[in-house]
């Protein structure tokens, strides 16, 4: 209970009476200072009152005392929820902020992608015709969509921004194109070397001349090829991966100490990996043993059948954690992200899951993880972490998927994309309801409702706010 402090004795106010009622009582005024529990103001009591007899004084000051310990302890308490909630919101948006400024591409994904969200949500609480006229949400509704919608990638604190914002098939922590191009360099030193070894062997000079230009411009030639595909912006087809292959048999010779100045990860890939005495000869372009970076402790439980996976995850783990071989990376078909690294980058939002669903949630917030981690799912099933069905899908879901992607699509601070435009992103889009990724009438709501148009005014340069004919692709959805 909180402490009693009487400001002042009671005093009689004889302003409150008349002269011409000499029976009327006059008001006594008692204040009150109300405390917490550990001693610190919270505010001022005052009372009025009359009290014919000093045993009624008495009795009321008693009944103030109980009276100021109640109301005390409630507004105490009050203070105290509503700080804890404020500092939760503070927290979560710190959280927000953090993952966007883990990374200098990405950076504002985490607040664009709730702004979307709820105002597409308010949008449709306030429609008054058509699939969504009932739809309609308390106020702890909308707090709980809203916290969802903030922490959908709170598991990002655990990715890798190097794989998040993979720009080159070659990039781990660095872009290895430098290395591959420092070998072409050998080579061509090596042809040059060659070429005045043999002209001081007397061999013809000028067979020697066009001998070495054509080594000259077979180099220049392949290297702009491996160049351009590690770029990724082209599909690379059959032809293309062979023609990897056979540059990469190319032979220089290494005269240094491979091992020298490795990290203990590093050698502990090594470790099964005979030594070669220098000079060794090197393909110009290899998958390593070394390349290959195991699962270790952390093995992420997302199998079918695994007894650790106790929040329904359906994925497929691949065999390592990392592979970093070059031609396994260069000969990626489209797009400059393995198997491997889609999984790394894909496991953000089983993180996100796993962490929320560890968190003691009230009653009134229990739908946060759901919310937060059914971002990635679509409507047939194919999308992860659970591989949810469209019958298993909420509103706030579909919602959030919508407002995910489109936010992905328009952003103009991707490294491994350009950004599209209104009317690029919105047809996309539609091919995606078509395919049965996006909810067909939320998307439908969304084209007419407009909110892509007050989004687009608010977060996209002019360049990408082309026009968007709505009714024709609103067509192509029947």
């Amino acid at each position: 209970m909180g402490m009693i402090h009487f400001i002042n004795h009671t005093e009689a106010q004889e302003g409150d009476s008349t002269d011409d009622d000499a029976d009327v009582q006059p008001q006594r005024v008692l204040r009150v200072q109300l405390r917490t529990r550990d001693g610190r103001p919270l505010g001022l009591l005052v009372l009025r009152y009359v009290a014919d007899h000093l045993q009624d004084d008495v009795h009321f000051r008693a009944f103030v005392e109980k009276l100021s310990g109640t109301l005390s302890v409630a507004i105490e308490t009050r203070s105290l929820i509503e700080g804890q909630k404020k500092l939760f919101d503070a927290v979560i948006r710190l959280l927000a902020d953090a993952i966007d400024a883990k990374s200098p591409y990405t950076g504002g994904h985490c607040e664009r992608v709730p702004q979307l969200a709820e105002s597409l949500m308010q949008q449709l609480c306030d429609a008054k015709e058509g699939p969504f006229a009932l739809v309609a949400m308390t106020d702890a509704e909308r707090y709980e969509f809203r916290l969802g919608a903030w922490l959908h990638d709170c598991g990002k604190v655990t990715s890798p921004e190097h794989i998040i914002d993979k720009a080159t098939k070659l990039e781990t922590l660095y872009n290895r194109i430098h290395e591959v191009r420092m070998r072409f360099e050998v080579l061509w030193r090596d042809a040059e070397l060659d070429y005045w070894k043999q002209q001081v062997a007397g061999v013809d000079p000028v067979r020697l001349q066009r001998e070495l230009l054509q080594r000259r411009e077979h180099l220049l030639d392949d290297f702009a090829f491996v160049a351009r595909s590690n770029v990724g912006g082209e599909f690379m087809g059959d032809a293309d991966v062979q023609r990897l292959a056979t540059i990469g048999r190319q032979i220089w010779q290494r005269h240094f100490d491979d091992r020298l100045g490795l990290s203990q990860a590093e050698m502990a890939r090594l470790a099964r990996v005979p030594t070669r005495p220098t000079p060794a000869n090197e393909p110009l372009l290899a998958d390593r043993p070394e390349h290959i970076v195991p699962w270790g402790s952390r093995k992420p439980p997302v199998e079918v059948g695994n007894p650790a996976n106790r929040w329904g995850f359906d994925m497929v783990l691949p065999p390592q954690e990392a592979h970093l071989g070059e031609l396994h990376n260069l000969s990626i078909r489209r797009g400059t992200l393995t198997a491997e690294d889609r999984f790394k980058i894909n496991d953000h939002i089983v993180q996100t899951i796993v962490m929320l669903s560890g968190l003691p949630f009230p009653p009134h917030l229990a739908r946060v993880p759901s919310i937060a981690g059914s971002h990635h799912e679509k409507l047939d099933g194919t999308g992860y972490p659970r591989r949810l069905k469209a019958a298993d899908l909420t509103l706030a879901d579909r919602v959030m998927t919508l407002a995910d992607i489109f936010e992905a699509l328009t952003a103009s601070d991707r490294p491994y994309k350009p950004p599209k435009t209104l009317s690029e992103s919105l047809k996309i889009m539609a091919h995606m309801v078509r395919d049965r990724h996006i909810d067909a009438d939320v998307f439908r709501f969304f084209l007419v409702s407009g909110v892509w148009r007050d989004y687009a005014e608010k977060f996209l340069p002019m360049s990408q706010q082309d026009a968007v004919d709505v009714e024709a692709i609103l067509q192509t959805l029947t």
